[in-house]
């Protein structure tokens, strides 16, 4: 959500650059409320894919204009926010599926450095699991971290932590940190169905919102 007002005002490297950051700020937040939640073999069938993504996302990154960046992310949160909420009833699969949770985890790791989204896909995916918000979480949480722990990594060894960058990241950081906390409080208060709804109209209202100013 944050990534598409950016884009209006900064370039792509840049925009995706703070982006990491307040993404890992909110995000280690969370990681330890569902710290004891965290099943290592379920997370690293996300996450070792993902390792494979991100220098593939960081190269996309180097040679992309912000007008196309901005068109796949809104299309992307449109297309499934907006299916799902038509749905009335979310499936609620089972059954391990570890090869597309690879995939996904692969995808996410060039999403993650290209935009910041490693967490786009493995929350629409984590959706429409039959698990509870605290095993969504607990995949969600330390994936997201850890890779867009080590893309911000990578961008910073290249330069991409300096000067007009450095103040975006001082403005943002404490109001990141601020409002995440109030996130947390929520979380916690939120019944299962009604989080994985929730998750699900975000995705689309973030599409809808970055749309628009595209269009404006």
């Amino acid at each position: 959500f944050a990534l598409g007002w950016w884009l209006q005002v900064m370039p792509p490297r840049q925009a995706v650059a703070v982006a990491l950051i307040m993404s890992i700020a909110s995000g280690i937040q969370g990681l330890i409320i569902v710290r004891r939640a965290i099943r290592w073999r379920r997370l690293a069938v996300f996450l070792l894919p993902a390792l494979l993504g991100i220098p593939i996302g960081l190269r996309i990154l180097e040679h992309i204009e912000a007008g196309p960046l901005k068109v796949l992310i809104a299309a992307f949160l449109l297309l499934y926010g907006g299916f799902f909420l038509l749905r009335r009833d979310l499936p609620a699969l089972a059954r391990p599926t570890p090869w597309i949770d690879g995939g996904i985890g692969f995808l996410s790791g060039i999403l993650g450095a290209l935009a910041g989204l490693s967490g786009a896909l493995p929350t629409m995916w984590l959706a429409l699991r039959d698990w509870t918000k605290e095993q969504s979480r607990a995949v969600l949480q330390p994936f997201n971290v850890t890779v867009l722990g080590i893309a911000a990594g990578l961008l910073a060894l290249d330069g991409g932590y300096k000067g007009d960058t450095l103040i975006s990241v001082a403005v943002a950081l404490p109001i990141t940190v601020l409002f995440a906390q109030v996130g947390l409080l929520i979380f916690k208060r939120l019944p299962d169905a009604l989080f994985r709804r929730l998750l699900i109209l975000l995705m689309f209202l973030s599409g809808l919102i970055l749309l628009g100013r595209m269009l404006l």
